[in-house]
C-alpha cells in the first residue's frame, strides 16, 4: 500500500501565482520555493553589495538566502511561506527596501 492510500490524500488542484511577470503552476502545500524551484527556477535574489545570485541554501529558514518579495511584502523567506493563489513574487535586490 503506497502512503497516500494510507493517507487518504489527493492533490489538491493546480494554481497560478507570477513570478517577475511570468505566470507559474503552484500546487496547494507548496512554498514558494517548492513552486519556483518546479518551474525551473534557481535564484530569486541577488546579493546587495556583489549582486550574486541566491536561492535555496538551507531550505528550513535559517539562513535567509531564499528572501523574495510577496505582494509586495520583502524579506519573505521562500523556503518557509506557502504559495497561494495569485501571489505576486518579485525578485529581491539586497535587503529588498530602498535603504540599500
Amino acid at each position: 500500500m503506497n502512503p497516500m492510500e494510507l493517507a487518504r490524500a489527493r492533490p489538491g488542484s493546480a494554481f497560478t501565482v507570477t513570478f517577475d511577470d511570468r505566470t507559474l503552476a503552484a500546487l496547494p502545500g507548496q512554498t514558494v520555493a517548492a513552486a519556483l524551484w518546479s518551474a525551473g527556477v534557481t535564484a530569486w535574489r541577488s546579493t546587495r553589495r556583489t549582486g550574486r545570485p541566491r536561492g535555496v541554501f538551507c531550505g528550513i529558514g535559517v539562513c535567509f538566502d531564499c528572501l523574495v518579495t510577496v505582494n509586495g511584502r520583502p524579506n519573505q523567506r521562500a523556503c518557509l511561506i506557502p504559495a497561494r493563489p495569485g501571489d505576486v513574487i518579485r525578485t529581491q535586490e539586497g535587503t529588498g527596501r530602498d535603504d540599500d
